[in-house]
């Protein structure tokens, strides 16, 4: 009889092409009404992230999300290129010494109605839905394309991303340190068809430990 694999077992199994299961596309493209903005985090394997951000937010002000890549340096990445953590640039030509920053993160990207919902509201979602304090790690899943930050499209957005990191850090993980990148956002490339509501489309598929949503309180203005 067959046996259903643990949840983090499943993880360790994350498809690298598509299959008639994996491979439908996500929904219609949604209309994007004027005024709409983005707003793209990464915390941690992007299935969850995008399910719970689609779940809290749908019909109040989500437009449209997608999971894909963004801060490294490589053109059009795939998640296999991502997931050996060496898509950004080479620091140092010596073999003993390579280090590789600039690597792609897997994540969301929101695109909003700030008439119905506020930049600052999804931020402190982000903030309560993962752990922003395990560098290059949520839950099991360690590199740094599983990487804590919040990739900014405006100055505006940056001061926010700021003002509610400093205020996350004194209200919410004050025992712990923030380790989250707060980043220009660069060029954002869509993960492949089948990471696309991929948590719609398999009901049951890996969810990272981590990602579930904290019963904290208000941020307060200080």
């Amino acid at each position: 009889m067959a046996t259903q694999l643990p949840a983090f077992v499943q993880r360790l199994f994350r498809p690298f092409t598509t299959s008639t299961r994996l491979s439908l596309n996500p929904e219609a493209p949604a209309q994007i009404p004027d005024g709409a903005q983005k707003c793209t985090v990464a915390a941690g394997c992007f299935w969850g992230v995008e399910h719970l951000f689609r779940k809290h937010f749908e019909g109040k002000g989500l437009v449209d999300a997608k999971v894909g890549y963004i801060g490294g340096d490589t053109n059009n990445p795939g998640y296999r290129a991502v997931c050996t953590g060496r898509t950004g640039r080479m620091q140092s030509p010596l073999v003993l010494r390579d280090k590789i920053t600039n690597c792609h993160a897997e994540s969301l990207q929101v695109t909003f109605d700030p008439s119905k919902v506020q930049y600052t509201t999804l931020l402190e979602f982000f903030y309560k839905m993962h752990d922003p304090t395990t560098k290059n790690r949520q839950g099991m899943d360690s590199g740094t394309q599983y990487r804590s930050a919040i990739f900014y499209h405006s100055p505006e957005q940056e001061t926010q991303a700021r003002e509610i990191t400093e205020k996350a850090q004194k209200q919410w993980w004050k025992s712990k340190t923030i380790t989250t990148e707060i980043l220009e956002a660069g060029t954002w490339w869509n993960a492949e068809d089948y990471h696309q509501l991929y948590l719609h489309n398999n009901p049951g598929g890996y969810e990272c430990p981590a990602h579930f949503v904290r019963e904290f309180p208000p941020l307060k203005d200080e």
